[in-house]
């Protein structure tokens, strides 16, 4: 699948930030090397009703970026063998999620909006969804 990552292998990656008294802007670019992968993919989640959760999977070669581009929801991360909770508040801010971690966003505030960057385009055979599947393959059980 991949090479056995780690929770501590998630990282909060500071996005280039821009203020102005007018607002600030964030931009991402592949050519400057702003994130740890080329993005091939994005969307992004929304009218996820307050305190619900979504996500609950595993990818077996695709990395995540999930920038809380509004409001705030905390990142379950479990590699198998520990967990973390990352907290999203800021829309400067991504969480970095490299393949064979299992994740669960929860705890949405109200009117959150989530965006996701991915390193691979959508792919079914990709996702690990079965928790049990998961650990298996992480010969953590």
């Amino acid at each position: 699948m991949h090479d056995k990552a780690s929770i501590y292998d998630c990282s909060l990656l500071h996005l280039p930030r821009l203020n102005a008294i007018s607002g600030s802007i964030t931009v991402i670019e592949n050519i400057k090397n702003d994130l740890p992968f080329a993005v091939k993919r994005l969307f992004y989640l929304y009218d996820i009703p307050a305190g619900k959760s979504r996500g609950a999977h595993a990818h077996k070669k695709c990395h995540q970026l999930l920038i809380p581009l509004t409001g705030a929801f905390e990142v379950l991360l479990d590699d198998g063998n520990a967990k973390r909770t990352v907290f999203l508040n800021q829309p400067f801010l991504g969480l970095h999620i490299p393949p064979g971690i299992w994740a669960s966003e929860q705890n949405f505030s109200s009117a959150s909006i989530c965006l996701v960057l991915t390193s691979h385009e959508y792919d079914e055979n990709d996702y690990i969804r079965d928790y049990n599947e998961f650990l298996s393959l992480n010969n953590k059980k």
